[in-house]
């Protein structure tokens, strides 16, 4: 009986490591994602800013932030 708890232990330890390691591989893939994105959007020019409803001020802002200040809706999208 101990044996068998023992393994379970084990092996549940494992998935839950695997699964630790997964989503961190995955929020930093999110992140990096995040500041290649405000940074393309930081060498924008004001034309396209504003075809996309931004102005100088806001581009500078969002690129300004930190890579792991993910916005609000990616844990749904990217983090599984």
């Amino acid at each position: 009986m101990f044996a068998s708890l023992h393994t379970a232990t084990l092996a549940t330890g494992r998935v839950q490591a695997v699964g630790s390691t997964s989503r961190l591989l995955t929020l930093v893939r999110a992140a990096l994602a995040a500041s290649r994105q405000r940074q393309i959007l930081a060498r924008l020019d004001d034309r396209t800013l504003a075809d996309v409803g931004q102005t100088r001020a806001q581009a500078a802002a969002e690129a300004a932030r930190p890579a792991w200040d993910l916005p609000g809706n990616w844990p749904n999208r990217w983090i599984a």
